[in-house]
């Protein structure tokens, strides 16, 4: 984490740490971090990925539970097959969106798809959660898929944005949230340019591949870095390259956020309950699987980071 200037419109920067998962499968996790716990309602954000699967690898996340918080996946290439408690199957591919409400709770694979299991293939994409507002917590849990097409787009001269939850610049994603969300896709062309406008109390730009330089801040950024923007600073982001960007946001929740595992929530009692609720086989299965994900803490000689 490093700091800025009083002058300069960057409050922060993270270079968040790679992950190993197994089978050459990486990770790198922004958010939480030490320095900052939430962006917004955003409090985690992976990138996960660019990886090439041999014909022997895949993708195989086994079946885990959420509490309190709604998941958004967002893929660059590959394909996964979400399952989850409700009965939902869906693959998703790069463009569209998956967002799921875990609420009071419910539980999901997401694995590579059975068609393209055994080929060569990549995957890429970024996973984020986001915290419910405490009247939503305890919310019935609910899966939607929204197709690429159904994404709103702008290309400017210079850029190419998609608005994949919440409002950007007057546009309005189709995606159901339950609080003021940023999320977008940047493209910028060799030379583009873009104004972030100060609409959301909190924003950052994850910076996906690609240099890019911040107008009032010396330096440039790079892959893998999450810059964070002061509240209401003029922010105008450029790239002489051309680079790709994911930019988050929203206004920050008045109360404090647990979180341990996959559960987040405004009272730290319910996490309790959730853990001792997986525990005892509480959270419905996933139809069709029959592995699962134990809780952290009861799988000898392994610490929750």
């Amino acid at each position: 984490m490093t700091d800025f200037a009083v002058n300069s419109p960057v409050e922060m920067m993270i270079v968040p740490p790679l992950r190993d998962l197994g089978d050459g499968f990486n990770v790198r996790r922004a958010l939480p971090n030490a320095g900052r716990r939430m962006v917004g309602p955003f409090i985690f954000l992976d990138q996960m990925g660019p990886v090439a699967f041999t014909p022997d690898q895949a993708l195989d996340v086994r079946p885990h539970p959420h509490i309190g918080l709604a998941t958004l996946t967002y893929l660059l290439d590959g394909a996964i097959m979400h399952k989850d408690s409700l009965g939902s199957e869906q693959v998703i591919e790069p463009g569209a969106v998956n967002w799921m409400t875990a609420g009071q709770g419910i539980v999901h694979s997401e694995r590579t798809p059975q068609d393209v299991r055994g080929q060569q293939g990549g995957l890429f994409g970024l996973q984020t959660w986001l915290a419910l507002p405490t009247q939503y917590e305890e919310t019935a849990p609910e899966f939607f898929h929204y197709g690429a097409g159904g994404i709103p787009r702008d290309g400017d001269k210079g850029f190419h944005l998609s608005v994949i939850a919440g409002q950007i610049d007057g546009l309005v994603s189709p995606v159901k949230t339950y609080s003021d969300v940023l999320c977008g896709d940047l493209v910028l062309s060799p030379g583009g340019r873009y104004r972030l406008a100060a609409d959301h109390i909190e924003r950052a730009a994850y910076v996906v591949h690609g240099e890019v330089v911040v107008e009032g801040q010396e330096g440039s950024f790079t892959t893998s870095q999450l810059i964070i923007f002061k509240p209401g600073a003029e922010v105008v982001i450029s790239s002489a390259n051309g680079a790709r960007i994911f930019l988050i946001g929203g206004e920050p929740f008045a109360e404090k956020r647990y979180v341990y595992w996959n559960f987040v929530s405004s009272r730290a009692d319910r996490i309790e309950q959730a853990k001792q609720d997986w525990r005892e086989g509480r959270f419905g299965p996933v139809p069709g699987e029959h592995e699962f994900i134990p809780l952290p803490e009861d799988v000898p000689g392994v610490k929750l980071k």
